[in-house]
C-alpha cells in the first residue's frame, strides 16, 4: 500500500513551520521531507535538519538531471524536494509531508494526484505583516518582498484541498490532525490496511 503524501503550504509569516513541527510531534508516523534550497542558512538553521543548503549552481545541476520531485523559485531563491527523499518512503507505505510553496504543490499534484494538500492562512493581513516584521532573521528588503509575494501566494489557496486559519495555534494544530486522521480513515485506505480483517469477515459461514 502506498503511503499518503501530505502537502502544507502558506505565505511567509502564516506560521507554517511552527504548525508542521507541532503536527509531527503529535503524528510521529509522518516523515517530513527536508527540502533543498539555494539560499544561505539563517543563524538558527542546521543543514540537513531545516534544509539541505546547496549553491545555486549545484541546485540547477540537480534540477537539470531530474533529481527533484518538485522545485520552484521562491522569493528569489530555489527550493525543491528530492525524488530520493520521497518516492521510496511512499512505496514502502510511509506517510510523507512536504512543506513547500504553491508552485511546488501544483507540480506535486500533477505527479501525484492522490496527494492531500493544505493551505495555511493568517487571521489578517495586519497579523501577517506583524509576524514578518518581528522576525529577526530577515532584512527590511526581504520582508517587503515577502509581504508583496504573499498576495500572489494567497491567490492560489483555492487550489488546495483544505484551508486552515492560524489564528489560535492550538486549534490550528487540532485542525491539521483532524485532516490527517480523516485521510487515514477513508474507506479505500482502510480496506487496504485491513485487508485480512475484511477477508475474514466475508468468509462464508
Amino acid at each position: 500500500m502506498s503511503g499518503t503524501l501530505f502537502i502544507i503550504a502558506a505565505p511567509s509569516g502564516a506560521g507554517k513551520t511552527s504548525l508542521v513541527r507541532a503536527l509531527l510531534e503529535r503524528e510521529p508516523d509522518i516523515t517530513l521531507s527536508v527540502s533543498y534550497t539555494s539560499r544561505p542558512p539563517r543563524s538558527s538553521e542546521v543543514d540537513g535538519q531545516h534544509y539541505h543548503f546547496v549553491s545555486r549552481e549545484v541546485f540547477e545541476h540537480m534540477a537539470k538531471t531530474g533529481a527533484f520531485f518538485e522545485y520552484a523559485n521562491v522569493h528569489g531563491d530555489y527550493k525543491g524536494t528530492a525524488r530520493a527523499a520521497v518516492e521510496p518512503l511512499l512505496a514502502a507505505g510511509r506517510d510523507v509531508l512536504l512543506e513547500i510553496d504553491w508552485q511546488g504543490a501544483r507540480q506535486v499534484r500533477e505527479l501525484w494526484p492522490q496527494s492531500l494538500s493544505i493551505f495555511i492562512l493568517p487571521p489578517s493581513r495586519a497579523e501577517l505583516e506583524r509576524r514578518l516584521r518581528n522576525r529577526a532573521s530577515d532584512s527590511s528588503e526581504q520582508i517587503a518582498r515577502r509581504i508583496a509575494d504573499s498576495r500572489t501566494e494567497i491567490a492560489h489557496a483555492s487550489e488546495f484541498d483544505y484551508l486552515v486559519i492560524n489564528d489560535d495555534f492550538a486549534l490550528a494544530v487540532t485542525d491539521l490532525r483532524a485532516i490527517v486522521q480523516a485521510r487515514r480513515l477513508r474507506c479505500d485506505v482502510q480496506q487496504v490496511r485491513h485487508a485480512a480483517l475484511m477477508d475474514d469477515l466475508l468468509k462464508p459461514a
